[in-house]
């Protein structure tokens, strides 16, 4: 096969990105996107991003439960 069978390279936008990362995070990706994520995506923006999303959950963790400690304790 040759390369003009091909369809162009187009890239993910930062709304897909997003979404495909929290599914990801959550396991609910779908293939469709996951196949789209792998052809169309670069591995270094979905790295940064998922490791942003996972501070941000660990310190959303963390905050929830200080609240609730706080509130157990008076």
């Amino acid at each position: 096969m040759s390369d003009e069978t091909e369809s162009p390279k187009t890239t993910v936008s930062f709304g897909q990105l997003f979404l495909s990362v929290v599914a990801a995070f959550f396991g609910v990706q779908s293939n469709a996107n996951r196949e789209r994520d792998f052809k169309n995506g670069k591995i270094s923006h979905f790295i940064v991003l998922g490791v942003i999303f996972g501070i941000m959950f660990i310190l959303i963790i963390i905050a929830v439960v200080s609240l609730v400690m706080n509130l157990v304790a008076t």
